[in-house]
């Protein structure tokens, strides 16, 4: 119904609605503890209701909440990116303060106009907000939501090192007994990387490795991929069977990342000489998921479809090919014009009496 990208984008905006809501509602609540059935609010004298606060805070806190995640997700994340991580929070915790204020300035106009039935620059209205904000209690609200702020930034990056799936698995235990999936996994590695190190130099090598991995993100989304491991110049991408198969999405993450990589070929040679180029290794197959580790969890997967995959992609430079699938995908995707699947031969396991049909694929040209 909704496209990879949008969903990935409601599913980072969701932390933060969910945050602010339970902060909101939390002082809200402690709030009415403390006055109970008082009208009048002892500090400043404005008036005081717990049900019209609960009914203001629930919704006014949500929006605020997915108006952090999108301008975190769309605008400042962009700008950090490449800030030491407690600078970026601290910095960006500073500016959504800033926000703050003028939220509660809003807020607190609005539940005055609502008490009173006046315009926003009634009398009774200015009256409450020269109040609220001369005194001690005003800053302890901007104090309390700013610690949220930054427990939401904090609780972001978390998830951004994790990442979005491991997070979630491992804070809904879904892993935390293992499980037998049908999954595919795309082994893809850049060629000739120990040559264009050596010529470019590991510093900027290291700086290509990265925007070559950014480069492939939008790819990845799109094609509802999940990244399982970098491992140097190699990156492995994982799907569920289903969704792989679905629209091709497996095979079509391969063609995407392609051109996303051909799109930024003058900035590759402007900036490192070279035109990094890959090759892939795509199989599907029974694994077991679960989380493993003491000192750092992560979910693993284990199963022969691992290294099968990875024995795939290093055949490429055998057979001259870009992108080699096993005949267990091939088998399972939906039939499309668009693809072009030429048989290469069988891949040998040690120990497996049944052998592994390789096919290259390539998409058809159209004119």
């Amino acid at each position: 119904m909704f496209s990879a990208k949008f969903t990935r984008r409601l599913n980072r905006y969701t932390p933060f609605a969910v945050l602010w809501c339970i902060f909101g509602v939390t002082y809200t609540i402690v709030e009415y503890g403390i006055l109970g059935n008082s009208a009048i609010y002892p500090a400043t004298g404005n008036q005081y209701s717990f049900s019209r606060n609960l009914g203001y805070v629930f919704p006014a806190t949500l929006l605020m909440g997915l108006l952090q995640g999108y301008i975190e997700m769309v605008w400042l994340k962009k700008r950090f990116q490449k800030s030491a991580l407690g600078l970026k929070i601290v910095t960006k915790t500073i500016i959504y303060t800033f926000l703050i204020i003028i939220f509660l300035i809003v807020l607190t106009v609005l539940n005055s106009m609502s008490t009173f039935n006046e315009g926003p620059f009634g009398e009774h209205v200015m009256d409450e907000f020269m109040n609220f904000f001369s005194v001690f209690a005003f800053w302890s609200i901007v104090y309390y939501t700013g610690l949220g702020v930054f427990f939401a930034l904090l609780f972001s990056e978390i998830i951004d090192y994790l990442g979005h799936e491991v997070f979630y698995n491992l804070l809904f235990g879904k892993y935390h007994k293992p499980k037998e999936e049908l999954r595919i996994f795309m082994f893809l590695d850049m060629k000739s990387s120990t040559t264009i190190a050596e010529k470019i130099g590991h510093k900027d090598y290291f700086k290509l490795i990265s925007a070559y991995y950014s480069d492939m993100t939008n790819a990845i989304i799109e094609s509802y991929g999940e990244i399982y491991q970098y491992v140097g110049d190699e990156i492995v991408i994982s799907w569920k069977a289903d969704k792989g198969v679905e629209n091709n999405n497996c095979i079509q993450c391969f063609f995407k990342i392609e051109t996303a990589i051909l799109k930024r070929k003058a900035f590759y040679l402007a900036t490192f000489g070279i035109f990094p180029e890959f090759k892939a290794g795509l199989h599907m197959g029974s694994v077991t998921t679960g989380e493993i580790g003491v000192l750092k969890k992560d979910i693993i997967y284990t199963g022969d479809v691992l290294n099968t995959a990875a024995r795939i992609q290093a055949k490429c430079n055998t057979y001259h090919s870009k992108f080699i699938v096993s005949k267990a995908v091939k088998e399972a995707l939906n039939p499309n014009a668009n693809l072009q699947f030429s048989h290469l031969g069988q891949l040998k396991l040690k120990g497996k009496e049944n052998q592994i049909e390789l096919y290259d694929l390539k998409q058809k040209v159209t004119t």
